[in-house]
């Protein structure tokens, strides 16, 4: 589906699950217990570029995780929902505490634990790599992997649709 400037337009906030969206899906753990994930330093300026044009972003994932808060820290991404696999639930309290409808958010996941909430986003997004039902149900797919410039491509195409990429890109000329 192509995504129209007006739906992009009045895009507010930008959900994203964790796990297989912002990562490659994968957990690893050291000798001594500890969880380590990897993040893709390309979405984190993609999700910046969405900052910059007034969208705010949010995290949404099943787990809990240190890991989690500090990268959510490092963009200056100020809600971090951990511990939920309601993501719809989740998605309806943020947009309650902003009084902004689920239609005026796009949210991003890759498991059926997101389905539902990409189904009641105003731009359901998926990774190349997402489950079959989740691209299935998605207004839009990436053409990257969850971990490896899904959410990157995803901003990127936020802004096209928007009119504003140009303009977010020419902050760094």
């Amino acid at each position: 589906m192509t995504i129209s400037a007006q739906t992009a337009g009045n895009i507010e906030l930008l959900a994203l699950d964790v796990d297989g969206v912002l990562t490659d899906g994968r957990i690893f753990y050291g000798n001594s217990g500890e969880e380590l994930k990897s993040f893709s330093i390309k979405d984190g300026l993609g999700i910046k570029l969405l900052q910059r044009d007034g969208i705010e972003v949010v995290l949404i994932t099943g787990r809990d995780s240190h890991i989690v808060s500090r990268r959510a820290a490092e963009l200056g991404i100020t809600e971090v929902i951990q511990g939920r696999e309601d993501k719809l639930t989740a998605l309806r309290e943020v947009c309650a505490a902003r009084a902004i409808q689920p239609a005026q958010c796009a949210y991003m996941g890759d498991d059926l634990p997101d389905l539902a909430a990409v189904r009641a986003a105003g731009i359901g997004m998926a990774p190349a790599d997402a489950a079959a039902p989740l691209r299935e149900s998605a207004d839009w797919v990436s053409e990257r992997p969850g971990g490896a410039g899904a959410v990157r491509e995803a901003c990127e195409m936020l802004l096209s649709r928007r009119g504003t990429l140009l303009q977010r890109l020419a902050d760094y000329d």
